[in-house]
């Protein structure tokens, strides 16, 4: 992932509104959701969700797709993994933290 792939995602994650749609996306999980369902199950307007959605989807954090007459958003697994990836790439020195051993070992 570069490095302007990675301000952008954290740019986008870096908003309260855009974290929970997010968050609730990844729960979602390939099944994704319909903006009226996550402007009902968040509580947040539809315009606004609209913006923060968009947000999402520039950052390559979400994706949509067409089925019908309905979007439906889903969480960019493969961003996020990246991301983390990129978070956690020097983690510990360069050492597998993976293991609870590592885990407890890292200073970071």
């Amino acid at each position: 992932m570069q490095e302007t792939d990675v301000i952008r995602s954290l740019a986008a994650l870096a908003q309260e509104v855009r974290l929970r749609v997010f968050r609730a996306l990844v729960v979602a999980g390939q099944e994704g959701l319909t903006p009226g369902g996550l402007s009902e199950q968040l509580g947040i307007a539809p315009n606004t969700l609209s913006f923060h959605l968009k947000e999402l989807t520039h950052a390559g954090l979400v994706s949509q797709e067409r089925q019908g007459r309905n979007l439906i958003y889903r969480a960019s697994f493969a961003t996020m993994n990246d991301l983390l990836a990129y978070l956690t790439e020097n983690c510990c020195q360069g050492a597998a933290c993976l293991t609870d051993e590592a885990t407890a070992a890292c200073q970071c």
